[in-house]
């Protein structure tokens, strides 16, 4: 019977049997059940594999999709991603939130490309010293591309093994979680079944061993499995820490010309929409208000107020309209110390990487023929 392991060094390891056993009934299962109809599967090609890797983090499958045909068919290998504008990767990614994978997935294919010449390494280890690839990720590349044996451990696979096993150290620890990657190490099958056990794993924890309600009497391994013996599966993993939500009000200045143009402004690397071109922002209206010249400042009208939601915080954002004519200019409007923005007429700025609730905003304007 498997033990409950705990955090100490000397936690319990899965009884000998069972890595072969787990790892047998998995890949029978993923052959049989599993997906296998997604673009990103049936593939050895790592750039491909890749870049759904980093695209499926914290993002659902339904919402990559069309991302991921869209951004292959612009950028189809690693040698045409690298040799492209920055700019440009951006506004391909626009949308899919959380802009650092887009930065980080363009800076890796230029050093994979300076440093590799153009062929993604086989190894684990060497991938993980690509910019933008962790531990799991690179163990997710080289098990589907190159079989081989390593690990992932993402939030589906934390939940399968730590079901499995019982294992009730506090993943908060970050001697816990090493623990987990030593036992998922242990459960591996030989490197010849690796891409359907990495595929299987990862299909066991999106689609039976669900967070709520798990369909323990379809699982495969349901006999296996230590959780489901108590009677209590829904208890692990075992997480202390929780990021909590909370709440930010963004007011936005809508500045357009009559010709259509629109000034935006790019957003520092750093904090929300890190690198993207943005109408710019404030943190009151008051502040806003203030930025523009008293001339102006009647011609600023309040848009209805709408919420965005991120994964850990609401953004309560507030736009306003300032409708300019062709021929001024935002410094004859707008009095803000230099802020690196430009106008950019209705041929320019759909290219551009924008923060989603912004590109809704222009597009819906641009429908119309003025703004909201």
């Amino acid at each position: 019977m498997t033990k409950t392991l705990s955090a100490e060094p000397s936690a319990a390891t899965p009884p000998r049997a069972l890595p072969l056993r787990f790892a047998t009934d998995l890949v029978a299962w993923q052959k049989q059940h599993g997906r296998s109809s997604l673009p990103w599967q049936n593939t050895r090609d790592p750039y491909r594999v890749w870049l759904s890797e980093i695209m499926l983090q914290q993002t659902q499958v339904s919402t990559v999709l069309d991302y991921y045909e869209r951004f292959l068919q612009r950028f189809p290998d690693v040698l045409t991603l690298a040799a492209a504008e920055l700019d440009e990767v951006l506004g391909f990614w626009s949308g899919l939130g959380y802009y650092s994978r887009a930065r980080n997935l363009h800076r890796c294919a230029q050093q994979v490309v300076s440093e590799h010449g153009g062929i993604f390494p086989a190894s684990a280890l060497t991938l993980q010293t690509l910019p933008g690839i962790g531990r799991s990720t690179a163990a997710a590349v080289a098990s589907f591309c190159f079989s081989e044996r390593v690990a992932i451990l993402d939030g589906n696979v934390k939940r399968v093994l730590t079901r499995l096993l019982a294992y009730s150290a506090d993943l908060a620890q970050a001697s816990a979680e090493r623990t987990l990657w030593d036992l998922a190490g242990e459960l591996l099958p030989p490197a010849e079944h690796m891409p359907a056990y990495t595929q299987g794993v990862m299909d066991l924890g999106a689609s039976v061993c669900s967070t709520r309600q798990p369909q323990c009497l379809t699982c495969p391994v349901q006999s296996l499995c230590a959780a489901h013996r108590e009677g209590r599966p829904e208890s692990y993993p075992v997480k202390t820490r929780k990021l909590k939500r909370s709440s930010h009000a963004l007011w936005l200045l809508w500045a357009q010309r009559t010709d259509g143009a629109v000034w935006l402004e790019r957003r520092p690397t750093r904090g929300i929409w890190g690198g993207l071109y943005c109408l710019p922002v404030f943190d009151s209206e008051e502040a806003l208000s203030d930025a523009v010249p008293a001339a102006a400042r009647a011609k600023l009208l309040p848009q209805t107020p709408f919420v965005h939601v991120l994964t850990h915080k609401d953004l309560h954002l507030k736009p306003f309209v300032s409708q300019l004519t062709a021929r001024q200019t935002l410094a004859d409007e707008l009095t803000t110390q230099d802020r690196g923005g430009a106008w950019f007429d209705p041929s320019a700025w759909p290219a551009l990487g924008l923060p989603a609730p912004v590109r809704k905003l222009l597009e819906a304007g641009a429908a119309t023929g003025r703004p909201l």
